[in-house]
């Protein structure tokens, strides 16, 4: 009987490790759609006191901002321009919506909202992006995606661990 309890409390502690990376993946890689960078200007110190010259130096900052939104990064989408596969209106609406999907779907997965079909679009949204290198040739990234499908994999299979979500019939 302990023994049961054991392996029901491993698997559980699985799913909920499994929900959690997935979730800030997810969630991190859509918050990431929306960093730019900046440049800040201060004064050179001289002595510890603002220098007489007028010498400024510049330092990049990374900001986060609705207006630097890009879905699809720009060097990217330039080589999608010229995929048959993939005609102009599909990109502009992936560029659109691949943000706030991984958004979405990384809070509902971090919450434990319809755990199942989360992961679902989850696996999908990924495979999507793995069509999108699969034309561009990036094997590397075609390979840390499928992990990422091989994670979903085996979150779906413990599901019925899932002790910690606010919608369980799901």
């Amino acid at each position: 009987m302990a023994k049961e309890i054991q392996d029901t409390l491993a698997l559980t502690l699985g799913m909920l490790t499994l929900r959690i990376w997935l979730g800030i993946r997810a969630l991190q890689s859509g918050i990431e759609k929306f960093a730019g960078s900046g440049t800040t200007a201060s004064a050179v110190n001289i002595d510890g006191a603002p220098n007489e010259y007028g010498l400024t130096q510049s330092s990049s900052v990374k900001e986060y901002a609705f207006s630097n939104y890009q879905g699809v990064p720009e060097a990217m989408a330039a080589s999608f321009q010229g995929e048959p596969l993939i005609p102009d209106f599909a990109l502009s609406l992936y560029n659109w919506i691949l943000g706030p999907a991984l958004l979405i779907l990384g809070l509902t997965l971090l919450i434990g909202i319809a755990t199942r079909y989360t992961l679902f679009a989850m696996g999908l949204l990924y495979t999507s992006l793995t069509f999108g290198l699969i034309l561009l040739g990036q094997d590397a990234g075609i390979a840390w995606l499928g992990t990422h499908i091989l994670l979903i994999v085996a979150a779906l299979a413990l599901a019925k661990h899932n002790r910690f979500e606010v919608l369980k019939k799901w």
